[in-house]
């Protein structure tokens, strides 16, 4: 590794102080650049869909398109040129997010019918990521999938019988209600159903008989009954999850445990702390 960061030209290790750190100012410039130009690209993509302005300024937001995929594509070169690492940046999530916001542009250049492929523009938002260092609040992203992942039966459980409580319903408003009054399918009593259920309630299907009422009625109770339930099995993973992250941060001078994620030092006896990525990346 030392010999072939002396064969690097200054020039690759400047960029590479540059493009890859923020520890200086020029670093820091470049983030707040790259920032304020992702930031401006993805305003260019939405204001490009409302119709009166990309009749009277198409042609100027089409400009300032190209403008910023130069401006992106000649980062990702650069990025290519100073990685140590070349292989592994290109396959890295944020080396596919970088490709992946400029190819669009060019896929509308060679073949016109691409235009849909401009939508995937907006992945360029991820790259904000990168920008605010919002990697280092990983740990708590990860402990929210944990969280998900071991309330996922619970869910799916309850899922289900809200499905089989939503079907039943759904019948139930077909036969009373019927095609006269909307209710044309079981299917459509089910749209109905699940609309007034979540406490959405469009208002394109409303039961007429007095009866389809009273049902509709005992429906929107139900659904206030039971939206809080999924909530609350999600909390108390959560909860379980962050007692067992803080079981992980013993002192290894006095052996306390139970420290905050956040903590570096011990509550018990002022000795420092293990970081959280150390405990949970071996």
């Amino acid at each position: 590794m030392n010999e072939k960061n002396i064969e690097e030209s200054p020039l690759k290790q400047r960029l590479r102080s540059i493009i890859f750190g923020t520890d200086t100012p020029e670093g820091k410039a470049f983030d707040i650049a790259l920032l304020v130009s992702i930031v401006a690209s993805i305003l260019l993509i939405c204001l490009d869909t409302i119709d009166s302005l990309h009749n009277n300024y198409g042609e100027l937001f089409l400009i300032g398109e190209w403008m910023f995929t130069i401006i992106f594509t000649l980062e990702y070169v650069l990025r290519l040129y100073c990685s140590q690492n070349r292989f592994h940046y290109a396959r890295s999530f944020f080396g596919v997010v970088d490709l992946l916001s400029i190819i669009p542009t060019y896929l509308a250049l060679i073949f016109p019918a691409a235009n849909f492929a401009l939508a995937i523009r907006v992945l360029r938002l991820f790259r904000v990521f990168r920008v605010l260092k919002l990697l280092r609040f990983l740990a708590d992203g990860n402990l929210l999938l944990k969280a998900m992942l071991q309330s996922s039966r619970k869910v799916f459980m309850f899922f289900f019988s809200v499905s089989l409580i939503i079907l039943v319903l759904s019948v139930v408003m077909y036969v009373i209600e019927g095609p006269n009054n909307g209710f044309s399918s079981i299917p459509k009593s089910m749209y109905w159903t699940i609309v007034t259920i979540t406490t959405v309630g469009y208002g394109d299907i409303t039961p007429q008989t007095p009866l389809g009422q009273a049902i509709a009625a005992l429906t929107m109770l139900i659904g206030y009954s039971i939206i809080a339930i999924p909530t609350g099995i999600l909390t108390a993973e959560i909860s379980h999850e962050m007692v067992k992250v803080r079981d992980l941060r013993k002192c290894s001078n006095c052996g306390k445990k139970g420290h905050d994620n956040d903590a570096q030092f011990c509550n018990h006896c002022g000795s420092d702390l293990e970081t959280l990525d150390s405990l949970t990346n071996p």
